[in-house]
């Protein structure tokens, strides 16, 4: 079909005349409403990134003086979290002076790998232990 007879036929069907592929021989075009087609495209693409997982970092803060049983509460949280495919970091907070918990960083190495085993879920270590000035932390994720 020719260029003209096919923009009177888009104009008598009130439709748009959209060129599809430029390069073909002879160029293909097709008869079709513009807004209605941007309309689904961008329809299409926000369903697509609804669809997306972010990567979304989730934090388990414990101290030293956090009992057993609530050590276990923690952890069934990090595995929901870990289930969903999330990351988690551990944290241990060691408050107060060089006198007082800040001291004690073996003690809270022991903390976080007993807080570790008490996750279900096998985990993988994504960052090591690292020192920070509030604390300990450790980054992990499902194997």
């Amino acid at each position: 079909m020719s260029r003209e007879e096919a923009l009177k036929l888009a104009q008598e069907k009130n439709l748009d005349l959209i060129e599809v592929a430029p390069m073909a021989k002879p160029p293909v075009a097709r008869l079709m409403d513009y807004g209605k087609y941007l309309y689904r495209e961008e329809k299409e693409e926000r369903k697509q990134k609804s669809k997306q997982k972010k990567d979304v970092l989730k934090t388990v803060r414990i101290s030293l003086n956090t009992g057993f049983n609530d050590l276990k509460i923690k952890a069934e949280k990090a595995d929901e979290f870990l289930k969903e495919g999330l990351r988690v970091q551990v944290e241990l907070v060691l408050r107060g002076r060089a006198k007082y918990q800040k001291t004690f960083s073996d003690l809270g190495k022991q903390k976080i790998e007993n807080f570790l085993k008490l996750i279900s879920v096998p985990v993988k270590v994504i960052s090591e232990l690292k020192k920070q000035p509030r604390g300990l932390n450790v980054t992990i994720t499902k194997q």
